[in-house]
């Protein structure tokens, strides 16, 4: 699915408009953060996939919301936990 655009500038750089078909084959939309690099005259564009730190995934995460998270059944024992 090689299709021919034109490179043009862009303030002090140069663009490409991407065709909407390209766009859609890579799943890209408006806002999409993609990586550039350039390597023996091509430029290859794919998106980066989000980053996430473990505060960013724990954050939230309680006792009290992992406690509401699961129902573990009724105490049997002395496993009971205030």
């Amino acid at each position: 699915m090689a299709q021919r655009v034109v490179v043009g500038r862009w303030g002090a750089s140069l663009a490409v408009r991407l065709p909407r078909d390209a766009v859609l084959a890579a799943g890209f939309e408006s806002g999409t953060s993609v990586e550039v690099k350039a390597r023996r005259g091509e430029v290859v564009i794919r998106s980066v996939r989000p980053r996430y730190s473990l505060d960013d995934l724990m954050e939230g995460v309680t006792p009290e919301a992992m406690r509401e998270a699961f129902d573990w059944g009724p105490d049997a024992g002395r496993e009971a936990v205030e």
